[in-house]
């Protein structure tokens, strides 16, 4: 599978849209959306689409939508990003059938979590799986060899060096929202 990422190692994620603003005039050409008003979302869009941008979108983040497939559906339908992050696998198997980039975030907590969301996965065969945290690089290189899926690694990446780890590990690109992180390249 070729990674929608190649060329950009980093995904910078906006928490905000004041962020998001920021993002737009970014060389960056994805762009993940996590914490956002559901009436926020048609306005945005168009600002994206007028600078050229994917946005992904954090499902479980988005305020006064419920994160379940129906939101993936109104979601995929009307909103139309370039792809859908969740825990959630029916909202991963709707972004899979819509033909957008579908991404399955798991936590990586214990042993527990880990053999869980292996189970997960193979139901929801992602596109992309999020791990988080993304400082363990160790792990990043057992899900990519378990799973045979391309790894988008975040959360508690505060460093280039962190940052580079990932990657080392076998991760495609890294999810960050940490400001300080967008400027490399």
């Amino acid at each position: 599978m070729t990674s929608h990422f190649q060329r950009q190692k980093l995904l910078p994620a906006a928490k905000s849209v004041k962020d998001f603003e920021k993002l737009l005039e970014s060389a960056y050409e994805y762009i993940v959306m996590l914490d956002c008003h559901i009436a926020q979302l048609p306005p945005l869009m168009r600002l994206a689409h007028q600078h050229q941008k994917k946005v992904i979108l954090h499902v479980d983040l988005i305020q006064g939508l419920k994160n379940d497939e129906y939101a993936a559906e109104f979601l995929c339908q009307m909103v139309k990003p370039a792809g859908l992050i969740s825990t959630r696998t029916p909202v991963v198997q709707v972004a899979k059938k819509r033909r957008i980039i579908a991404i399955q975030r798991v936590f990586l907590l214990d042993t527990h979590a880990l053999q869980t969301s292996y189970r997960l996965l193979e139901s929801s065969q992602p596109d992309y799986i999020e791990v988080l945290p993304g400082v363990i690089p160790h792990v990043i290189r057992e899900v990519v060899e378990e799973t045979k899926i391309p790894i988008l690694a975040g959360g508690l990446i505060r460093t280039k060096r962190e940052l580079d780890q990932a990657l080392q590990a076998g991760a495609v690109a890294i999810t960050t929202s940490n400001k300080k992180l967008w400027h490399i390249r």
